[in-house]
C-alpha cells in the first residue's frame, strides 16, 4: 500500500540571477530578449564572451546566480533545515519561498498561508504601535479582527514586550522587535513559518523559547517551519530533514544529521598552517599577515592536525607593519564542530599592547592551556583590532582548523570513563574528599 504524501510546498528548478551594481537592466528591447531566452532555458544572451552566470567564479558578467536550479518539496508538519556558508543562497531561497521576491526562472507551488521572519524588523511598521502592527500582520495573513484579538494576549505575553505595547516599534531595540515579530509569526497560526537567522538577534533564553515553540507549533499543530541557522545544535534538535546550499547550488538534501556532518567535514578540511604569496596577503593601509600556524610548546606542527587534549597548544601569527603610527590588539574567536562559540580572547596582557607599532617584522603568540578544549573539531578566527573605540583592521574567519584528540590515559577530564563526554570545555577541575566523622 502507497502512502500518498502530503505536500504543502514544492520548489521546480527555482533559479535567481541579479545584476551587480546596477538597479535597471538596460532596454525595454533587451529585457524581453533576455526574458524569452530565459523561458526557453538558453543562455543570456547579452552575456560577453568567455563570460558565465556563476556566483562561484569571478567573472566580467554583470550578472550573477544567487540560485540554480533548486528542487524539493516539504510536507505538512515537517521542520526543514536550511544550512550553508554565508554567501550560499540560504537567504535568497528564504524570500522567494515567501514570496518576497520573484525567481528568475522555476515556480514555488505552497498550500495556505505562509508568514515569514526574515530581517530584523521585516513587515512591522514603525510609526505604528506594537499592537497595531500585530493587527496588521494578521490582516496581511487573511485573517479577521476576531480572529487576532482571540490570539493577541498570547502574543505579547510571549514576546515579553507587554510594557511597551503601545509604543511606536520604532522605539524598540533589535531584541525586542525580534520576540515580537517571532511571537506575531507563531500564534497567528500560518501553516507554513518561515524563519531565518533572525533569531540569533534575541537573547539565549528567548533562543530556548522559540525553539521550543517551533517544535510545538509542527507536532501539536501540523504546521510547517523551514528554519536557516549557523546553529547547528538547533538544526538537529528541530529538523527531520535538511537542505546543504553551496555557491547559489543545492548540493544535498535528505537526514539532517547526515547532511550536517557531511557538512561539516566538507567544509572544515584540517589546517594547522596558512600562508599567502604576495598577491594574496591579507592587508590594509598599515600591515601585512604573512602566515598564521598552530604548534605545541616545543614548535612541533603535527601534520595530521591532531592535537591532544592535555597539551598546552600555541598559535603563532607573523606579519610585518608597513606603516608606522598605529595601535591595534590581537583577537582569536573558537568555534566547535556545531559551530557555536567556545570562547573568544583578544590580547590584554602583552607589554607593547598599547604602543604605536613600528615598521618591521613581528611574531605574535597566544598559549591556550592543556585540559580546555573539549574532544573534537575547533575552528579558529583571527582578528586584528581596536579595542576602544573599537575599529576592525583584519579578520581572518575560521582561517585554523584543528582536532583535539583525548587518548584517555587517565590524565585528562575524562579520567577511564569511556562513555559520551559532551560539553563545550574540558577543563581538569580539582576535587578533594575528606572523611569528617
Amino acid at each position: 500500500m502507497t502512502i500518498m504524501k502530503d505536500i504543502i510546498l514544492k520548489a521546480e528548478n527555482i533559479s535567481k540571477q541579479y545584476r551587480l551594481g546596477q538597479v535597471g537592466t538596460g532596454t525595454l528591447s533587451h529585457d524581453l530578449n533576455r526574458w524569452w531566452h530565459e523561458i526557453r532555458g538558453k543562455e543570456n544572451p547579452y552575456l560577453k564572451i568567455g563570460d558565465t552566470n556563476d556566483r562561484s567564479t569571478k567573472g566580467e558578467s554583470d550578472y550573477v546566480w544567487a540560485l540554480r536550479d533548486i528542487n524539493f518539496e516539504v510536507e505538512r508538519g515537517e521542520v526543514l533545515g536550511i544550512i550553508g556558508k554565508n554567501g550560499a543562497g540560504k537567504s535568497t531561497l528564504l524570500k522567494i519561498l515567501s514570496k518576497v521576491t520573484a525567481p528568475t526562472t522555476g515556480s514555488i507551488k505552497s498550500r495556505g498561508r505562509i508568514a515569514s521572519l526574515l530581517e530584523v524588523g521585516t513587515g512591522f511598521n514603525g510609526e505604528m504601535t506594537g499592537r497595531e502592527n500585530i493587527f496588521l500582520n494578521g490582516a496581511i495573513l487573511g485573517m479577521t479582527k476576531k480572529e487576532i484579538a482571540s490570539k493577541i494576549d498570547e502574543i505579547i505575553d510571549f514576546s515579553g514586550c507587554e510594557r511597551y505595547i503601545d509604543t511606536p516599534v520604532k522605539r524598540y531595540s533589535s531584541g525586542m522587535t525580534v520576540r515580537l515579530a517571532f511571537a506575531v509569526a507563531a500564534f497567528l497560526e500560518p501553516e507554513i513559518l518561515v524563519i531565518d537567522e533572525v533569531l540569533a538577534v534575541g537573547d539565549a533564553e528567548f533562543q530556548k523559547k522559540a525553539i521550543g515553540k517551533m517544535q510545538d507549533i509542527s507536532r501539536s499543530g501540523g504546521r510547517t517551519v523551514l528554519f536557516v541557522s549557523h546553529n547547528m545544535v538547533a538544526v538537529r534538535q528541530l529538523c527531520s530533514r535538511c537542505i546543504v546550499l553551496r555557491d547559489g547550488n543545492l548540493v544535498e538534501f535528505g537526514n539532517t544529521s547526515e547532511m550536517i556532518d557531511n557538512y561539516l567535514s566538507l567544509d572544515n578540511v584540517i589546517t594547522v598552517y596558512k600562508s599567502w604569496n604576495n598577491e594574496n596577503f591579507p592587508q590594509n593601509n598599515f600591515m601585512i599577515v604573512k602566515d598564521i600556524s598552530v604548534h605545541y610548546q616545543d614548535g612541533y606542527v603535527p601534520e595530521n592536525g591532531n592535537f591532544i587534549i592535555t597539551e598546552k597548544i600555541g598559535i603563532t601569527i607573523n606579519y610585518e607593519i608597513i606603516e608606522e603610527g598605529y595601535t591595534f590588539i590581537y583577537g582569536a574567536n573558537f568555534y566547535n564542530s556545531e559551530e557555536i562559540n567556545i570562547f573568544n580572547s583578544h590580547d590584554v596582557t602583552s607589554k607593547d599592547r598599547n604602543e604605536k607599532r613600528k615598521k618591521g617584522l613581528y611574531k605574535a603568540t597566544m598559549w591556550v592551556p592543556g585540559n580546555l578544549f573539549s574532544e573534537g573539531l575547533v575552528s579558529i578566527s583571527i582578528a586584528f583590532f581596536k579595542p576602544n573605540p573599537y575599529e576592525l583592521f583584519i579578520y581572518l574567519e575560521k582561517i585554523i582548523f584543528i582536532n583535539i584528540v583525548d587518548e584517555m590515559k587517565g590524565d585528562s577530564a575524562r579520567g577511564h570513563y569511556a562513555n559520551d563526554f559532551p560539553g563545550f570545555v574540558r577543563p581538569l577541575l580539582n576535587w578533594e574528599t575528606n572523611k569528617i566523622k
